[in-house]
């Protein structure tokens, strides 16, 4: 049962006042590649295509573990980065 609030709130299609590019790894920066990887801008966007409450994570470094693209198939992370150093500055980070 969706509370009726997360349920507006995922229908509801936000979208990103400004972006810039990151310029260091942060735990951030790895889980918005790999929602990048997957096809989406970020954790927003991705729980508003999907229609989803909670992004599944690794309890361990609260990574993200496992997304569903828009094509149905399933991407899945390790527990460990993933985002190297040359590819920080590819990651777009999205201001809301």
């Amino acid at each position: 049962q969706k509370s009726e609030v997360s349920g507006v709130m995922a229908k509801a299609d936000i979208k990103p006042k400004s972006i810039h590019h990151a310029k260091k790894w942060s735990d951030d920066v790895e889980n918005l590649y790999r929602f990048q990887q997957a096809g989406y801008r970020d954790e927003v966007e991705y729980k508003q295509v999907k229609q989803v409450d909670m992004v599944e994570c690794w309890p361990e470094t609260g990574f993200v573990k496992k997304l569903q693209r828009r094509d149905n198939t399933f991407y899945y992370y390790n527990k460990h980065r993933e985002c190297e150093d040359k590819e920080v500055h590819k990651v777009k980070v999205y201001v809301y």
